[in-house]
């Protein structure tokens, strides 16, 4: 049994599939976090109309936004400052971003524009899969400079895993690698729930195993079945439409130390992206956490 079709055929899924009645026991309910997105989701609106798409965002009652590297940086095409305004007129705060490869000098003078604005994170999107566990150490001491200059500005730098760091390479786990390698004061961790999911990894042992590492999520569901092996599609789909008990995973995101959460949807069925949106901010508001 290999560790995607593990999270199908495990007890796992009763985990994470828990009944919303024993999610919403009796007790303390947590405070629901601000509800964020990641730019990514919405690619195509953000390049033909940023602003057009942000109030769009906002209209829906999005308040945080992460945004990426996108061809005209994660800005837009705007300074900084303008595009913070932009995004505050609208009732969006940009909480963080990915961004695209560069030297530590072009990290540096991205992090002083991201410290300037009020951003809180500089987010490492993607390393890609690896020969060698030897090249996830070197990553580590790339995060390690690279959380340092966030630090020097204000800042904190994160890393964001998708499917390959829970694949062995030379019999280690290179998330356990990344987390064991970086410095915890330095370099936090994004969860994407989705690639923890469908590889088998439990979310849950994560966050508490590494309490206050996993300080930001990007959340999607997971589809009850798979889609066919093979499929150049992903098993995505909207939050509460899935596998993923959602109030319990936010609710245990809070306890671990998690601050922010993004929805970063990435397969529309018979939905535009901010269709989708629309309906993944609606899920949230009506979601009432453990």
């Amino acid at each position: 049994m290999n560790r995607r079709n593990f999270i199908y055929n495990s007890g796992m899924l009763a985990a994470l599939a828990a009944s919303p009645a024993r999610a919403l026991s009796a007790g303390k309910r947590h405070k629901k976090p601000p509800l964020g997105i990641q730019l990514y989701m919405v690619k195509e609106d953000m390049e033909r109309n940023p602003v057009d798409t942000l109030k769009r965002l906002g209209a829906m009652g999005y308040s945080q936004i992460e945004s990426y590297g996108s061809d005209k940086g994660i800005f837009w095409g705007y300074t900084n400052t303008e595009f913070k305004k932009i995004s505050n007129d609208h009732g969006l705060e940009m909480v963080s971003s990915h961004y695209n490869p560069c030297t530590l000098d072009e990290f540096d003078r991205l992090a002083a524009q991201a410290a300037a604005i009020g951003m809180k994170y500089l987010v490492c999107p993607w390393l890609g899969p690896q020969k060698s566990i030897d090249s996830f150490k070197r990553f580590a001491t790339d995060f390690n400079q690279r959380g340092a200059i966030c630090k020097k500005h204000g800042l904190k730098f994160g890393y964001h895993p998708h499917d390959y760091p829970y694949k062995p390479v030379d019999g280690q786990l290179p998330i356990d690698v990344l987390l064991n390698y970086t410095d915890k004061q330095l370099v936090d961790f994004q969860l994407d729930v989705y690639y923890a999911v469908t590889e088998g990894a439990d979310p849950y042992a994560y966050m508490k195993k590494h309490k206050g590492r996993f300080t930001m999520a990007h959340l999607r569901d997971v589809l009850k079945q798979r889609l066919p092996a093979g499929s150049k599609d992903e098993s995505a789909c909207d939050l509460g439409e899935g596998i993923i008990n959602f109030p319990k995973l936010i609710s245990s995101g809070i306890d671990n130390g998690m601050r922010y959460f993004f929805v970063e949807q990435s397969r529309f069925y018979n939905e535009t992206p901010l269709q989708s949106a629309q309906k993944n901010a609606a899920y949230l508001k009506s979601m009432r956490l453990a």
